[in-house]
């Protein structure tokens, strides 16, 4: 059977890691989400309808369907609650990657982005994974930001820097650290 999504899983590798610098990884760039937005919409789309199942049996496919639905969400839904939409299917996505032992195919650099599910959910006991996932060599920057991650967590039970965006009530604490410079990562 012909995988048809198979040049969308490259391309999408191809541009996360060949086009994009590490730096536009994680700006906040509105020319970027709307390029991301008209290259990759549609996709997007697919993946939140579960329908690129044929990329899983890849490591670098089942990366580039992480990616497509923790990154670029993030980037064409920014400012919004659909932004954080598509986490728990990321999550289960690269749950299963390390399961089979198949995120050790990765280079270092792609293997971070394969693990980012696990920073960005709001579950203490998903970070304690995180925290061994993250703690490898190469990734030394992203355990940093792992533990700024865990942190926040243990101290407010949830990421702060969602609340408007996902229509919760900051408590006056949260107000506070929101304040901070760094506290929406």
């Amino acid at each position: 059977m012909t995988d048809i999504f198979a040049p969308h899983a490259q391309d999408v590798l191809d541009f996360w890691f060949g086009e994009l610098s590490a730096q536009q990884h994680f700006a906040k760039d509105t020319a970027l989400d709307a390029r991301i937005a008209g290259r990759f919409g549609a996709l997007l789309q697919s993946a939140e309808r579960c329908e690129l199942a044929p990329w899983r049996t890849t490591a670098g496919g089942r990366l580039a369907e992480i990616i497509v639905l923790d990154q670029f969400s993030r980037n064409i839904h920014r400012d919004s609650g659909r932004a954080f939409a598509n986490d728990a299917l990321a999550l289960a996505l690269a749950q299963e990657l390390v399961a089979g032992a198949h995120d050790a195919a990765l280079p270092v650099a792609q293997r971070a982005f394969a693990y980012l599910p696990f920073m960005h959910s709001e579950s203490l006991v998903i970070h304690a994974q995180a925290l061994l996932l993250f703690d490898q060599p190469g990734l030394e920057g992203n355990l940093h930001f792992e533990r700024l991650h865990m942190e926040t967590l243990q101290r407010f039970g949830r990421y702060p820097h969602r609340n408007a965006a996902l229509g919760r009530q900051s408590t006056p604490e949260e107000e506070v650290f929101l304040k901070q410079p760094g506290s929406g990562f």
